[in-house]
């Protein structure tokens, strides 16, 4: 088991509930999109499975291991091995890329290597490497404040990839993107996790990706989840359910029109289930 949240809730210090009696489990190898409105929990989720975030009530399971009842030491060894990538990556403006990228291992690597490489890098063509996935090896040395809001995204990933994580997480990943770049860096994430058979769960609020790269979407409304389905279960009523605090169309990345799976939901609309392949 990749992870396991039983009947998970947590509730912010200002009292606003993010999430409520939440049970989501993840095999080793799944690929999972979790969709949604503004403000549905899907941040929360994905920071309470990289341990960042306390559950207030419920337990949490990662990598066989529950992140609040181990020691200060072994919590840090589990978060080196998840990989988060966050909507706006947290990298320092002067920092280089190649610093942030070789970053993702300061987790794995013994401390003096990872002093060292803060004082010259350590793996300069790896990091290249992961940067030509996803076509930013020119900007190798450049500084971080020098990048755009898609190019910083894409360094977030390709420091993620560089990790070589046993989870993946990713919030909005390509949310600053252009839509055939963003499609472009999804695979690049699903096929990291296809190739090494590690799990991937990604928040994505445009549906079209989701149901053209994920086989189990997992759609969360008010910090429930609303459905938990292969994407030829989930119909465009469900979707406009998920949706409903939003106005006008359903949130899109592409600019061509999206034809939705034509299987009917039935009555398995608004069911919710702990898994599906």
């Amino acid at each position: 088991m990749s992870f396991q949240l039983h009947r998970v809730s947590l509730v912010h210090p200002n009292g606003q509930r993010a999430l409520s009696g939440v049970s989501f489990a993840a095999q080793p190898g799944e690929r999972i999109a979790v969709i949604g409105s503004s403000g549905a929990g899907k941040t929360t989720l994905l920071r309470l499975l990289a341990s960042a975030l306390r559950p207030t009530d419920g337990s949490v399971e990662v990598l066989g291991m529950r992140p609040w009842q181990i020691s200060a030491g072994k919590l840090r060894r589990l978060r080196s091995r998840i990989g988060m990538v966050h909507q706006a990556p947290p990298l320092p403006p002067r920092q280089r890329v190649i610093t942030a990228i070789l970053a993702g291992r300061l987790g794995v690597w013994p401390w003096w290597r990872s002093l060292l490489s803060l004082l010259y890098p350590a793996d300069i063509a790896g990091a290249r490497e992961e940067l030509a996935r996803l076509e930013l090896s020119d900007r190798l040395f450049d500084r971080c404040d020098g990048l755009s809001g898609g190019q910083l995204q894409r360094v977030g990933v390709a420091r993620v990839l560089y990790q070589k994580p046993e989870v993946i997480l990713a919030d909005e990943p390509v949310s600053s993107m252009d839509p055939a770049l963003a499609d472009y860096t999804i695979n690049q994430l699903v096929t990291e996790a296809t190739t090494r058979g590690v799990t991937l769960v990604a928040s994505l609020h445009a549906v079209d990706l989701a149901l053209r790269w994920f086989p189990r979407i997992v759609g969360l409304k008010a910090g429930e989840i609303a459905f938990d389905l292969p994407p030829v279960r989930v119909t465009e009523q469900a979707l406009r359910d998920l949706y409903a605090s939003e106005s006008g169309p359903l949130p899109l990345h592409g600019e061509e029109p999206f034809v939705l799976p034509t299987r009917a939901l039935g009555r398995d609309a608004g069911r919710r289930k702990s898994s599906c392949s």
